[in-house]
């Protein structure tokens, strides 16, 4: 325990959470994973962290970074460690509009990213359903995607520069605001995505556009994914390309959310496949409804669409979005669950959910299914219900064997945390595991970052 008094010189007293002031942070949203962590550290600054953790690598103690606590793998799971929470670094060091970037630190709620550069008439365009509480540290480590993929990408795609506190206590200065820098290996992008395991990402120079002047939204129901695959490629060609998401909900979906949440119903009779599309502008004077409504015309002229609502302001139009930001709320309502997050090339997904939903049957006869796709990107969340909780290791591995027999990824934007990682030993190329562990060890050599998470 003598660490924890030398933390808490460090920190401050009121910064070392322990006992019942640390019970609090024994679990994540999901409810799946639970553990006793030896204390919750709150460092104020960059110093501070650099200090936490050469004070856990000379003791051998392993530090888990915390952001929002909003993951579903298991990747804050802390049991016996030092908590890292990144909470009190939540400034915003620079927004300069001209070069359209922001410098975040790694508590920054992805919402206040949102807030703070709409003042400019800017947009950080990254969004999900957690950005009232996923923070810039988490998404980064996770490299979240989120519904606007399709025309921004993913988090690594709109990172400039990190801050990053290696497990020895350096810290590793790569803010630059450059959009290109071949100085050698991308360091950057190494720690992206590396869930906390390599360092910890403690500020962040982000990448901003201009902010949509005018959005078009509609919710559209179809007979096939083909169908949809085929509208998504002439909305891209109709509009130049200004389709911001285009989300799947099928059938199963919605008459869930119907009961669930009855004041989110769908407007129409659930078709098999409803679409929620957005298109957005930047030029004034332009009017995306009008091009959205002439497009769906063609369409449902083609007997491409059967049903559409298309939302007349912007309370119909956040009415839609929350029906589709409910995804997590009502897939997480039962304990024995298995939540999996596929990517598949675009025209395989329809394959990979019928080839799916009979291998499911074929293993329990009694499981029911729910599934909800980014589907402009190729991401399906699919997750099921089994009858009997014994069956649940082995339905998840048959989703990553149908997803990889198809070209896809068995990790697609959540992360490998703890619950992937058997599937990372079936189906990550056994070289490519080699050399992260060769990274691991030669950045960690004491495996203090985020122990027993993403590598087999």
């Amino acid at each position: 325990m003598a660490i924890l008094d030398r933390l808490r010189d460090l920190l401050g007293p009121g910064h070392v959470l322990t006992g019942d002031d640390a019970a609090g942070f024994g679990r994540e949203w999901t409810g799946h994973y639970r553990w006793t962590p030896l204390a919750v550290l709150r460092p104020g600054s960059t110093e501070e962290v650099a200090g936490v953790l050469r004070l856990a690598n000379a003791e051998g103690v392993p530090v888990v970074p915390l952001g929002g606590n909003t993951g579903l793998n298991g990747g804050t799971m802390a049991e016996g460690a030092l908590m890292l929470s990144l909470a009190r670094l939540n400034r915003i060091r620079e927004l300069n509009a001209p070069a359209r970037t922001i410098v975040a630190e790694a508590g920054v709620v992805l919402e206040a990213l949102h807030e703070v550069a709409a003042v400019e008439g800017l947009s950080f365009p990254l969004t999900f359903g957690a950005k009232g509480s996923a923070t810039v540290g988490g998404f980064l480590s996770t490299n979240a995607g989120g519904s606007n993929v399709l025309r921004y990408g993913s988090a690594r795609a709109l990172c400039l520069g990190l801050e990053v506190v290696l497990a020895d206590g350096r810290v590793m200065n790569l803010m630059s605001a450059l959009h290109k820098d071949n100085t050698g290996y991308d360091l950057r992008d190494l720690m992206i995505g590396a869930e906390g395991t390599l360092g910890v990402i403690t500020a962040a120079v982000l990448r901003l556009v201009p902010a949509p002047r005018a959005y078009a939204t509609a919710l559209l129901g179809m007979e096939s994914l083909g169908a949809a695959l085929d509208l998504l490629n002439a909305l891209q060609a109709g509009t130049g390309a200004a389709v911001e998401a285009f989300e799947f909900m099928p059938a199963a979906f919605m008459e869930r959310l119907g009961a669930l949440k009855p004041d989110l119903a769908c407007p129409f009779a659930p078709q098999p496949v409803n679409i929620l599309i957005e298109t957005a502008t930047t030029m004034a004077g332009e009017d995306p409804q009008a091009r959205l409504e002439a497009l769906l015309a063609e369409a449902f002229e083609a007997g491409q669409i059967s049903e559409a609502v298309l939302a007349g302001s912007e309370a119909q139009r956040r009415k839609l979005w929350a029906m589709r930001e409910a995804a997590a709320e009502i897939t997480f309502t039962e304990p024995d669950l298995v939540d999996t997050d596929v990517a598949l090339p675009l025209d395989r997904l329809e394959t990979f959910l019928s080839r799916m939903h009979a291998r499911l049957l074929a293993i329990d006869p009694g499981a029911r299914e729910l599934s909800v796709a980014h589907l402009g990107d190729g991401n399906i969340h699919y997750a099921a219900y089994p009858s009997d909780p014994a069956l649940k290791p082995v339905i998840r591995a048959a989703v990553a064997e149908e997803a990889v027999a198809l070209g896809g990824s068995f990790s697609a934007e959540h992360g490998v945390g703890v619950s992937k990682r058997a599937t990372m030993a079936a189906h990550k190329d056994p070289v490519a595991l080699e050399v992260m562990r060769a990274i691991k060890a030669a950045l960690d050599p004491k495996n203090i970052l985020n122990p027993g998470k993403v590598l087999p």
